[in-house]
């Protein structure tokens, strides 16, 4: 008999995407089933690590050995397309996949990013894992972007910051939207021209974060405040905020499954009255 198809859609948002292992933690802890999952930037990151076999406590772990000293030993400067190459990005990222594909992976994992050329949502859902990963993460001007199959590609959160859509597609049933870009007021704002431009920017993805997952059966928001896209050290808090956010939907969550499922067994034993 067929069960409800759990999706998870993990969105982008930097440092803050730590708070995604927290939301894995939780739906572990209470068996809920993940059976598909897609990813924007971070969370194209910590989805392809889990899909690839790490355990939540073992990205958790990966996290929380993080300093400012690991860090900089991943950054190789190119200064052309981008301050990073992102050359040691990736070996970071092929040493923990342990150089999957995605047919290898355990749960079915889409990778999101963005053409730069067209504008276009890319779903990278074959060939290697650590390039779709390194593709989805490519901050612009940060890093520089990642070529596959001819296209430019960069940060998937410029196009589709909480894929919703991209894991409906999978074959999910239920999707859990878990948003970054939660409206929040900063209140060292310093209204400037870098202030200015970056909160322009929030703004958008905020307003784009929200589009993409009106369409969710769940939705998991969390405001992290003004927490920089680069600070990966010290992200207990994050994960916290994370596993905090996670159980308050669960009431909800368990009710839609249980229903789900009855309408499935219904549709099951309604054969027979044939």
């Amino acid at each position: 008999m067929k069960r409800a198809k759990i999706g998870l859609a993990l969105g982008s948002g930097g440092a803050r995407g730590l708070a995604h292992i927290g939301v894995i933690k939780i739906l572990e802890k209470n068996n809920i089933p993940i059976d598909f999952i897609a990813g924007s930037s971070i969370g194209a990151m910590v989805g392809g690590f889990y899909a690839s076999g790490l355990s939540s406590e073992k990205i958790e772990e990966i996290a929380l050995s993080t300093n400012w000293k690991k860090m900089f030993s991943l950054v190789d400067p190119y200064l052309k397309q981008g301050l990073v190459s992102g050359k040691k990005v990736k070996k970071y990222i092929e040493n923990y996949v342990e150089g999957k594909n995605f047919d290898d992976c355990l749960i079915p994992f889409s990778a999101v990013a963005t053409d730069l050329k067209t504008g276009e949502i890319i779903v990278l859902n074959k060939g290697d894992l650590a390039s779709s990963i390194r593709a989805s993460i490519s901050v612009p001007l940060v890093f520089k972007p990642e070529e596959i199959d001819g296209k430019m590609l960069a940060d998937g959160g410029l196009s589709a910051p909480v894929p919703v859509e991209v894991v409906r597609n999978m074959g999910a049933d239920i999707v859990i939207a878990v948003n970054l870009d939660k409206h929040y007021i900063d209140d060292k704002w310093d209204p400037k021209w870098y202030g200015i431009a970056n909160n322009s920017l929030d703004i958008l993805r905020h307003h784009l974060a929200l589009s993409n997952s009106k369409d969710a059966e769940i939705i998991i928001e969390m405001d992290l405040g003004k927490d920089y896209w680069y600070k990966f050290v010290n992200g207990k808090d994050k994960i916290l905020v994370g596993e905090k956010a996670t159980k308050k939907i669960l009431p909800q969550l368990k009710k839609m499954i249980h229903e789900k499922n009855n309408d499935y067994l219904g549709k099951f034993f309604d054969l027979f009255k044939l």
